[in-house]
């Protein structure tokens, strides 16, 4: 097993584990919405639908990056791309590094097409390898899996904790001005857990990127998992400090929404089920990311994964008849509980 293919499965696995997740709420339990006590619906009449770069989605939802390069990776990629198929949502690959740099992981990665012939798969490379090998590289991870876009994460403080990672972050902007003008799909830029600010999302802006996934602190953390893996004490108490560092996901979504009104915002970071869901639409994300809360069922079963979308799917449309939202869009406007 590669060094690569290591660090991905022993990524999986303190992923499933509770101590890895942040410690600090991601913000959206203070979110109140307003009961309504005469919502004036049938629940059969609750469309939460939308559409995403261009194409149908039963539900604002898509199933977050987690994992690639490794020999679990295939199980739980299958499952989740069988499973974003059926139910109509979208799936998000985990790096395509690995993949690419071996011919075998890049041919079963490509497999992914066979189980979700029309689903919208996104592609993933990280902004450290976009510098270093530009945008051809990006192309060849669009191409090898037919993607519909392409993320591009940003992931500063898990490679200063990460044994070996990437220290050189010079250029990455460039690198991502370069990819938005001359790729063929869509370009999303996402962080991996300590959220995009407005000053960051300002730079993305204004080279050309349309689509952020904000990826705020209240999840999975990353550094937590890359301080778990190295054995060596002192990198350990360096990086303790900073196990927590990042922004709150719900904080960040009204911040750059009223930053800007064109932009097109992805809520992840912390999203633990379908209210969270209705509250990150509510407060300007156009769409929801979830990751891992699919992880265990991803090992399991496709059936698994998909149950765990139809809860919260369900979970949205309580939220929706409870706040009288028939659609998304007067989701956008229910009444908030005032403080």
């Amino acid at each position: 097993m590669t060094d690569i293919s290591q660090r991905k499965a022993d990524h999986i696995h303190l992923a499933l584990q509770t101590e890895h997740q942040a410690t600090e709420s991601a913000g959206f339990d203070r979110i109140r919405f307003e009961h309504n006590c005469l919502p004036e619906l049938h629940t059969e009449d609750i469309d939460c639908s939308t559409v995403f770069l261009k194409q149908y989605c039963s539900a604002p939802l898509m199933i977050g990056a987690m994992t690639g390069g490794c020999e679990r990776g295939e199980t739980i990629n299958r499952h989740l791309a069988e499973a974003a198929e059926q139910a109509q949502i979208p799936m998000a690959l985990g790096s395509q590094r690995a993949a690419l740099q071996d011919a075998a992981q890049n041919k079963q990665l490509q497999n992914l097409r066979r189980w979700a012939p029309k689903a919208i798969l996104l592609g993933n490379l990280g902004g450290t390898q976009l510098q270093q090998h530009g945008v051809e590289l990006a192309q060849r991870a669009v191409d090898s899996v037919q993607a519909n876009a392409m993320i591009i994460h940003l992931n500063p403080l898990q490679e200063l904790v990460q044994p070996k990672g990437d220290r050189d972050w010079r250029g990455v902007l460039d690198a991502i001005e370069q990819c938005c003008a001359t790729l063929s799909v869509p370009v999303i830029i996402k962080e991996v857990g300590a959220g995009i600010g407005p000053t960051a999302a300002k730079r993305l802006i204004d080279v050309g990127v349309q689509w952020i996934e904000i990826a705020g602190r209240g999840g999975t953390s990353w550094a937590s998992i890359e301080n778990a893996r190295t054995d060596q004490t002192r990198e350990q108490q360096i990086a303790a400090p900073f196990i927590n560092w990042g922004m709150n996901s719900a904080q960040l979504i009204p911040q750059l929404r009223s930053q800007s009104q064109q932009l097109s915002l992805i809520a992840s970071g912390g999203l633990r089920n379908g209210l969270d869901i209705a509250r990150s639409i509510r407060l300007g994300a156009n769409m929801s990311s979830i990751a891992q809360p699919f992880l265990a069922p991803a090992l399991e079963s496709t059936e698994a994964v998909i149950e765990q979308i139809e809860i919260f799917r369900e979970q949205l449309r309580w939220a929706m008849f409870l706040t009288g939202s028939k659609n998304l869009k007067k989701l956008q406007s229910a009444p908030l509980q005032q403080n």
